[in-house]
């Protein structure tokens, strides 16, 4: 792009090449309509580029440019399905710039993920002309969002499904995840429901190995459900992955699982974004919950300056129809700054939001009547966080400790009985007025005195913390590099 020369002088009709820009492409003057989806990229130009004729070539070629002036243009409206460049920001300290691109709805086919991403993200990220580029959020209209079915039961709905209100719901990861035969995989499954969790759950790479075929433990997996749930008086789940090579084969598995009586699946992001929706409007003809593991994602979300952020994987899947998906800790093993992690907590959740930079949130969203989505919590969180996790985190989340569950010194059932009292002893803290979050590790410890399941837990990872620095982070504050 730094190679090109204004045909200005001659009019948008000249043969040649024109900047982006010179096509109408950056419209500084441009009001946004309310039925108008629009994106907020991160961007760093090659040397000589500037940066408004970058993202007016963003804004082009994710909508109806080329590279060079096209005569066919003559036989559309073309300026109606021109996306528009109206405002180029600098990022204070840096090389990068945010570009405010509006899309028209009609370039938009309607309850279509993949038809929206093959816009919005399907060329521009291989642009030679661009050092980087980061899809950092999207307001998508009221009118588009009323296109999709969303989530099959949503928060509300999953918890009158469960029966259970007031507190997260516990989980865990079935540890090794690969590598048990389907019986000894049920025996940590029971263990753990029967010890006090709501919900176990297979991993994302565990599918039909020949160590373990997928019949073999969904088999063996609700056998040890019901049995817990027998046992308990609650209704149990354990997250059956029907990911599988072909929808045939996933179809297949799901409905087996639903044959067995299982109030959930599990889906892997990697399917892809077509696959999702259809499972999601299977789950919601079927009545059952769909689980949404995000492997693979930060292979595109962790870097600052070039990919998508999480927060974007949140509104398309919220849009798919997921009941569940992973969502971050902030005080766990994986990337997690405090104030990204509630911004896509809150995407998840909440029915309409304004723009926040300090969550970075570029635009206000409004969901309508579409249900939540339950965001899940897991990887390197254990029963001395509690106080934390709830702090950070708030009521509506699945809170999952693996290792932390069946790495417990007294075995599994131990492991899930010390989280749920130590749940249960800082929920009373709370309902009681208290400062439960200061206050968390005297409220523990004093709940450890009678319990001796949690007081082995708070000895053996009491001092346990993952301290590193967060790669990916809102411009608008300072981030603390410790919690």
């Amino acid at each position: 792009m730094a190679a090109i020369t204004s045909t200005k002088q001659n009019g948008r009709w000249s043969a040649g090449v024109t900047p982006y820009a010179e096509m109408g492409y950056y419209r500084s003057d441009y009001e946004p309509k309310d039925t108008d989806i629009l994106c907020a990229f991160r961007l760093v130009p090659q040397e000589g580029v500037d940066a408004i004729e970058a993202g007016a070539a963003i804004a082009g070629e994710s909508s109806t440019a080329t590279w060079t002036v096209v005569w066919t243009d003559r036989l559309t409206t073309f300026e109606h399905y021109q996306a528009k460049c109206y405002r180029v920001e600098p990022v204070p300290g840096t090389d990068q710039y945010i570009a405010y691109i509006a899309y028209d709805i009609d370039l938009f086919e309607e309850g279509s993920i993949s038809n929206l991403t093959a816009s919005i993200i399907g060329n521009v990220f291989g642009f030679k002309a661009l050092k980087s580029l980061r899809l950092e959020d999207m307001r998508l209209p009221l009118h588009y969002v009323k296109t999709f079915q969303g989530p099959p039961f949503g928060t509300i709905m999953e918890r009158e499904y469960l029966g259970k209100y007031g507190r997260p719901l516990l989980g865990a990861t079935v540890k090794p995840k690969l590598g048990l035969s389907a019986r000894n995989y049920g025996r940590v499954v029971y263990e753990a429901l029967q010890g006090g969790l709501d919900f176990t759950k297979d991993d994302e790479n565990v599918n039909s190995q020949p160590f373990m075929r997928w019949r073999d433990r969904f088999l063996y997996c609700m056998e040890a459900v019901n049995k817990a749930s027998a046992q308990t008086g609650e209704i149990k789940g354990h997250y059956l992955n029907v990911t599988a090579a072909t929808m045939e084969d996933m179809y297949e598995r799901a409905e087996f699982a639903k044959e067995l009586g299982s109030v959930i699946v599990m889906i892997d992001l990697v399917i892809g974004y077509t696959a999702i929706q259809s499972m999601a409007k299977w789950a919601r003809k079927n009545g059952v919950l769909l689980h949404l593991h995000r492997a693979g994602h930060s292979t595109y979300t962790r870097q600052k300056t070039h990919g998508i952020n999480f927060r974007v994987i949140s509104k398309w899947m919220r849009l798919a129809g997921v009941d569940h998906i992973h969502a971050g800790t902030v005080v766990g093993k994986l990337e997690g700054d405090p104030n990204t992690v509630r911004g896509f907590y809150n995407t998840l959740r909440e029915s309409k939001m304004d723009a926040n930079p300090v969550e970075g949130l570029f635009f206000e969203q409004d969901w309508g009547s579409m249900p939540g989505v339950m965001p899940v919590a897991s990887g390197g969180i254990h029963a001395g966080q509690m106080h934390q996790l709830i702090d950070y985190l708030g009521e509506d989340v699945v809170l999952q400790f693996g290792g932390g569950t069946i790495g417990h010194p007294d075995g599994i059932a131990q492991g899930a009985t010390a989280n749920r009292v130590a749940l249960e002893a800082i929920i009373q803290a709370r309902n009681e007025g208290r400062d439960y979050v200061n206050e968390g590790p005297e409220i523990l410890a004093k709940a450890a005195k009678w319990s001796p399941a949690l007081r082995k837990a708070l000895s053996v990872w009491k001092d346990v913390t993952f301290e590193y620095t967060s790669t990916d982070t809102p411009d608008a504050v300072p981030t603390p590099t410790f919690v």
